[in-house]
């Protein structure tokens, strides 16, 4: 067997070892009642659009979760401080 057929035999297997890996470990879940429970803490009241904001931070998506707890009524130093809660695994 040729040396350059080895090499492509052995990257693809590290290739499907490690896939299977990232695939196999569990998800880490987002923490959508500390984001919530914060924004109550700030002055929102409970609703879906404060329960929608947070599945936002969920996401990623920091700026959109921060102006719809804004929009909630949530100051925005506790609005980011939320966003980054729900991003976190829950403790």
């Amino acid at each position: 067997m040729r040396t350059s057929t080895r090499i492509a035999g052995a990257l693809t297997g590290l290739i499907l070892a490690l896939g299977g890996a990232v695939l196999a470990a569990p998800a880490a879940r987002a923490d959508i009642p500390a984001c919530t429970q914060m924004a109550e803490q700030a002055g929102a009241t409970a609703s879906d659009s404060v329960t929608a904001a947070c599945s936002r931070g969920v996401v990623g998506d920091l700026q959109n979760c921060v102006n719809g707890l804004t929009g909630a009524g949530v100051p925005g130093g506790a609005a980011t401080g939320a966003c980054r809660a729900a991003a976190l695994e829950p403790r």
